[in-house]
């Protein structure tokens, strides 16, 4: 089991804000939008070497949980 906060980060100064793979500047949309263009996770990992699949279960888990609308976008997510 992985915990969103475990993975994922928001630091205003990486990025400019944007919710990344913690200690990288690899943003959750990047690896979202990737999933659904038809990458695999085995395709991401390949391409961005420093990522485990953990960070990649994780950024798909932000992505549900933004698109659930039970809570406010980030607030599950401490920076």
């Amino acid at each position: 089991m992985f915990l969103i906060q475990d993975h994922i980060e928001i630091k205003p100064a990486v990025c400019h804000g944007n919710p990344v793979v913690k200690g990288t500047r690899i943003p959750v949309s990047l690896i979202v939008n990737a999933m659904a263009g038809g990458d695999t996770i085995d395709d991401i990992l390949s391409d961005y070497p420093g990522l485990q699949a953990g960070d990649v279960y994780a950024a798909l888990a932000f992505a549900g949980k933004c698109a659930s609308f039970e809570a406010a976008p980030y607030d599950f997510c401490p920076s």
